[in-house]
């Protein structure tokens, strides 16, 4: 299984990407968000952890990421372990909750959110 388990399993730790990710994690850092994206793009990258396409489609972003930390903040959540932050996500910015998923929020606002494959032609600032 090398090859295969190799492709479709994450290694908690181990990620080499460009990608500065901000693990999230609590409910009050929804409304960190809003606030920031008036100074700020804000992202969330929600992943679902045991999905092969999630893995893939995540180090596929990772590879394709070029924006700097002062463009962008990028917040990266484990939906098996946090469920109820993404269901917060899907009522407060009124997206249908899909995993893969990037939603982009400026000026308190959704301005772009794809799933699968279609989040790495997202717009991102």
């Amino acid at each position: 299984m090398g090859l295969f388990s190799d492709l479709f399993t994450a290694k908690e730790g181990t990620s080499s990407s460009n990608v500065n990710w901000i693990p999230l994690n609590t409910m009050e850092q929804l409304d960190e968000i809003i606030s920031n994206s008036t100074t700020k793009t804000q992202a969330i990258f929600k992943h679902s952890t045991r999905c092969g396409i999630s893995n893939m489609v995540m180090k596929q972003f990772e590879n394709q990421f070029n924006l700097s930390d002062d463009e962008i903040d990028i917040y990266f959540l484990d939906l098996l372990k946090f469920r109820d932050i993404s269901n917060a996500i899907s009522s407060k910015f009124i997206v249908v909750h899909q995993s893969p998923q990037l939603i982009v929020i400026k000026d308190k606002k959704v301005t772009a959110h794809d799933s699968h494959h279609g989040i790495l032609s997202l717009k991102l600032n």
